[in-house]
């Protein structure tokens, strides 16, 4: 079956926060894609809508065996069913098991630049956020090993958030280099809270790490949080998973989810998870596809029309970290231009933290027409800047 990636579809009167902008202006920021999801998806939800009758849902069983046949057939990892917790959304979860799992003033770990709503997470809750900022040299980032092992041998460390697939820089994590920080983790009693929302949204031939997969003690020391609503396009049907293998830890994030109330479905919710994770996977294939030759081509625009901006090569998420470190070193503002300028909306890298504030992050989960016309309002943008 042909999956028609290059449809237009017009987002705006839908009360769709991305586009919630000036009409003359193309948002390209916030994380979620311009295509329409998945024929059956859209088949499972608006067979349920027919029903007519909306009320309090449980969590099916079919749900239970989705996930589990989708991390098993898909990426190798052998879960069981206990291990899982229904949740509304990854962020409410972050919140809720950082709230609950912790106390105030204690420090919380991240690698950055990272995810920002992972700042505000921990900040609105009155912790600490603790940086180990990824080292970049030659276009790629890494991890300074040193300065993590002294941040969580800090007894007031008691939290490390990984990003796994990384965002925005794209990175996926290695075997090797999840073992080891979660070697790390373990020695100094830290928790391991895994955000791999984005770990279906991988190049061809390019597979995620699930971090819990790694080791006994990677699978006993963390909480990981997925979903279908990234790779699926579904965030506004909130639905996500928690797997906790550990089951005292397990008892403690139910116990927080449940008092957070953010651990019942919506009557939408698990239909559509349960329609991604067992009819989803051709339109998915067709999907990475798709997005693989964005990247490509906007590469490829880039180093033709724009040389001084660098995009970071990766290979997981549809997001593109453009290294305009010879433009400007200050990216919030350079965005504010753009966008004044050009019409093009972007995510300033200094929200991310880290280095930042030399980065632009370009979402480019759109038909190739609208990616193109980005791509030329950002070459735009940047020469009148120049």
């Amino acid at each position: 079956m042909q999956y028609d990636f290059d449809q237009v579809v017009d987002r705006r009167g839908t009360h769709a926060a991305k586009w919630d902008v000036a009409g003359h202006e193309l948002p390209m920021w916030i994380a979620d894609m311009d295509f329409l999801t998945a024929p059956e998806i859209i088949a499972a939800v608006r067979d349920r809508a027919s029903h007519g009758i909306y009320g309090y849902t449980d969590v099916p069983e079919a749900w239970y065996d989705a996930i589990l046949g989708w991390w098993r057939d898909r990426h190798g990892f052998h879960m069981e069913r206990d291990w899982l917790i229904f949740s509304t959304g990854v962020v409410p979860t972050i919140s809720s098991v950082v709230r609950k799992l912790t106390t105030p003033g204690e420090n919380i770990l991240t690698m950055t630049p990272v995810y920002n709503i992972f700042f505000h997470s921990i900040e609105n809750n009155g912790r600490r956020v603790l940086e180990c900022p990824l080292p970049y040299r030659d276009g790629t980032y890494g991890l300074d090993w040193a300065d993590l092992e002294g941040k969580l041998a800090d007894p007031q460390t008691t939290m490390l958030i990984l990003c796994n697939p990384h965002n925005p820089v794209g990175t996926i994590w290695d075997r090797e280099t999840l073992a080891r920080v979660g070697e790390l983790c373990w020695k100094h009693h830290v928790m391991v809270l895994s955000d791999e929302i984005h770990c279906d949204l991988t190049d061809p031939g390019c597979d995620y790490l699930p971090f819990a997969s790694v080791s006994e003690h990677c699978r006993q020391n963390s909480i990981t949080c997925i979903a279908p609503t990234k790779a699926f396009n579904l965030a506004g049907l909130q639905t996500s998973a928690v797997v906790v293998p550990d089951g005292v830890l397990r008892h403690k994030v139910w116990r927080a989810l449940n008092t957070d109330e953010v651990a019942e479905p919506n009557c939408f919710a698990a239909e559509a998870a349960i329609a991604a994770f067992t009819r989803g996977g051709p339109w998915l294939d067709a999907l990475r596809a798709y997005l693989a030759e964005n990247k490509a081509q906007a590469r490829d625009f880039l180093a033709r029309e724009l040389p001084q901006v660098r995009p970071v090569i990766s290979h997981g998420t549809y997001l593109l970290w453009l290294d305009c470190g010879v433009v400007t070193g200050d990216s919030g503002a350079l965005a504010r231009q753009i966008r004044a300028q050009a019409g093009l909306c972007l995510s300033p890298g200094n929200v991310y933290r880290g280095n930042g504030a030399r980065f632009l992050r370009m979402n480019l989960a759109c038909p190739r027409s609208r990616m193109l016309d980005g791509l030329q309002r950002l070459r735009d943008g940047i020469r009148r800047n120049g």
